[in-house]
């Protein structure tokens, strides 16, 4: 089965009849509309749907595919992801089979360095008060300033290949321990990880990354099946910290123009909350100076060359 098919039957799967106008009641043998009922519903023949989902579609239309992702009422990031499995009917896909990596040769948007460029580096240099991060593809931690440090991990004393922060989300369980609402936040980051497989289904690190996190993680390899498509671009996020106990912060999510597949998310306290008072501790504790690690670990003042070289 084709990645089209089988993300089209995830998401037929999510949609209860009552969503869409359909009746619910009688007998249902499979979860969420039948076949018939969304090819009624996008005005398209009950053949289509079977063969699109059956992988016998050598090309789907736009036209098509959009009216599918409306009859199912897909937001705006699953129907992107809809109409970029469809245009990468023949090529590898970064996403695992029973525990299995796939994946080809990385397209050349999704593969190599990537640089945070000194004007970002500058803007998380003065930004006092919030912990910031860069994350590039992958979710790969490409730059931070020291808030951004105190309150999830020191990046700096990890490899570049481990920092990443979907992997340390998942594997590494200091980090895990922080987030108070874990499985909200495991499943937004299986999300957004099946989102960018879906930008660069050729990518071997997304494959590399998708392939270790299957095989030693029991929720992950779940959610990934799910087929969820979503990137959060805001909300509320509450952490346990080991120093300054229990915060509960809004966080941003950014795109930096220019730079492609760069993102700056900041985290941030209400004024005069008690979350206010804990992130102004954490900046008094670290000094509020740039994250420091060893000498050939980048803080957010130096470049950090990510998308190359095997987890350690």
């Amino acid at each position: 089965m084709s990645e089209l098919g089988e993300y089209l039957r995830a998401c037929r799967a999510r949609v209860r009849p009552e969503q869409v106008g359909m009746p619910s009641s009688g007998h249902r043998r499979v979860p969420g509309l039948r076949r018939e009922e969304l090819a009624a519903l996008a005005g398209v023949s009950v053949d289509y749907v079977v063969r699109i989902e059956q992988g016998r579609v050598g090309t789907a239309s736009a036209e098509i595919l959009t009216a599918l992702a409306r009859a199912m009422r897909l937001g705006p990031d699953e129907t992107d992801y809809l109409l970029r499995c469809a245009e990468q009917p023949a090529r590898g896909r970064a996403g695992t089979e029973g525990g299995r990596t796939a994946g080809g040769t990385a397209s050349a948007s999704g593969a190599g360095r990537q640089r945070v460029a000194p004007a970002t580096r500058l803007l998380l240099d003065s930004m006092n008060g919030v912990a910031a991060l860069v994350l590039g593809r992958r979710m790969d931690v490409l730059a931070w300033n020291s808030l951004g440090a105190a309150l999830l991990t020191d990046f700096g004393l990890l490899p570049a290949s481990r920092r990443n922060l979907i992997r340390l989300a998942f594997l590494d369980p200091a980090v895990r321990e922080r987030y108070l609402d874990w499985e909200r936040v495991g499943e937004e980051c299986v999300a957004y990880l099946r989102m960018d497989a879906g930008r660069y289904p050729d990518d071997p690190e997304l494959a590399r990354l998708v392939g270790e996190l299957s095989m030693k993680d029991a929720d992950f390899r779940r959610w990934w099946a799910e087929f969820h498509v979503r990137a959060q671009r805001n909300g509320r996020k509450r952490f346990a910290h080991p120093v300054v106990g229990e915060l509960s912060l809004e966080f941003q999510v950014l795109d930096i123009r220019g730079q492609s597949d760069q993102m700056l998310v900041v985290y941030a306290a209400e004024p005069g909350s008690r979350s206010a008072e804990a992130l102004a501790f954490l900046a008094g504790w670290t000094g509020d100076t740039p994250a420091r690690g060893p000498a050939d670990a980048p803080g957010p003042n130096r470049e950090l060359d990510t998308g190359t070289g095997r987890p350690d």
